[in-house]
């Protein structure tokens, strides 16, 4: 079954010193919402924003904004970036279950777990949907997919295709299996974000994913506009 492409725009790789023209950029490229990665140097070996940029640039634009928590213990955050204009609150599973041995502790990446523990994700995902928002899971490249109890009560899932903190990785291709596995048990939106270019974009929608979460590729175009409609007739 073919679904409609959409293309999420990561600000990741935009240029913040003109930020309000790069999200003009967005939207005259016809994208479907712009992606914000929130990294916090614990869950990630990086920090980028927080609550502050998205109150921003809430108001420069109608597109949704998504706000991809890489960060230890989301549930105490996620009021602040509701409140702040986020239409998507994506929480990675590694947050709710026993991580690994090899990356437990300060400073031992990426995170990875086996298994999670659904209801305390639930609580999150509840807190999410309760304030009218729509609710993402996110799996890191080497944690399975072990969701299957909470995809009825999400609206959709990130599979990331690098290990989160830095933009401009080379894809992994281990993610293409997971995103056929899911496609499989689950019929909403599946996103992919990390390595996402003209020459993994076909093996990604193959598999079954409908967004594509883009940032150097998208901001790096020199005709961003034909890029994206590109993409979206690439079923």
């Amino acid at each position: 079954m073919n679904r409609k492409v959409k293309i999420s725009a990561s600000i990741l790789c935009a240029d913040f010193s003109r930020l309000k023209d790069e999200i003009k950029k967005c939207e005259d490229a016809g994208v479907d919402g712009l992606h914000m990665d929130v990294m916090d140097g614990h869950f990630v070996p990086n920090i980028t924003i927080g609550p502050v940029i998205i109150e921003a640039i809430r108001p420069l634009t109608k597109l949704p904004i998504e706000s991809h928590l890489m960060i230890e213990n989301p549930g105490m955050y996620i009021d602040d970036f509701v409140n702040a204009g986020s239409d998507i609150i994506s929480i990675h599973a590694e947050c709710y279950g026993p991580l690994r041995e090899a990356c437990r502790g300060l400073g031992k990446f990426p995170k990875e777990v086996d298994t999670i523990d659904a209801q305390k994700a639930r609580v999150d995902i509840q807190k999410i949907k309760g304030k009218g928002k729509k609710a993402f899971l996110v799996l890191n490249p080497g944690t399975p997919v072990c969701i299957e109890a909470l995809l009825n009560e999400i609206d959709g899932v990130l599979i990331m295709s690098v290990n989160p903190g830095f933009a401009k990785q080379k894809f992994m291709p281990v993610a293409l299996a997971k995103i056929q596995q899911l496609r499989q048990i689950f019929d909403k939106d599946i996103a992919v974000d990390g390595g996402i270019n003209a020459e993994t974009i076909p093996a990604v929608l193959k598999a079954g994913a409908n967004v594509l979460a883009t940032a150097s590729y998208f901001f790096g175009s020199k005709d961003p506009k034909d890029l994206v409609k590109h993409l979206k007739g690439t079923v």
